[in-house]
């Protein structure tokens, strides 16, 4: 079964993807605007991807890892100076942003509203 982490801002995302113990599986993140209470983001794509996005995650390999980041509210990732921004390993221009950490593979944007290239990311093996 697909492990699934909920991590809200980036200094709890820093210590927990630094931290854990993935125990060499296979990592996707995914990036997205903070919601509130009812569930629902600040921002208009993020509620737009992720039922397309969750709806894929049965396509993951069942010993994978899938980390569900906040980025924070509006204010916080607007600004030029967002942690998540900065980060050489993140380099976040957009939410939603999918990754497969440690790898090149990344969808952003609109292109989480499209099953069949999220379908593709998860399915696809890594060339030794």
């Amino acid at each position: 079964m697909v492990v699934t982490h909920h991590i809200n801002g980036y200094e709890a995302f820093q210590e927990f993807i630094y931290n854990y113990d993935f125990q060499n599986k296979v990592v996707y993140v995914y990036f997205s605007g903070e919601k509130d209470p009812a569930g629902v983001s600040w921002c208009d794509d993020c509620n737009i991807a992720w039922p397309i996005v969750q709806k894929e995650l049965t396509k993951l390999p069942k010993d994978a890892h899938f980390v569900i980041v906040e980025v924070g509210d509006q204010p916080t990732w607007k600004n030029p100076q967002c942690p998540f921004r900065k980060d050489p390993k993140t380099r976040l221009l957009v939410v939603p942003t999918l990754i497969r950490w440690g790898g090149p593979q990344r969808l952003e944007g609109e292109q989480l509203w499209k099953a069949e290239l999220i379908e593709m990311m998860f399915t696809h093996e890594e060339e030794d």
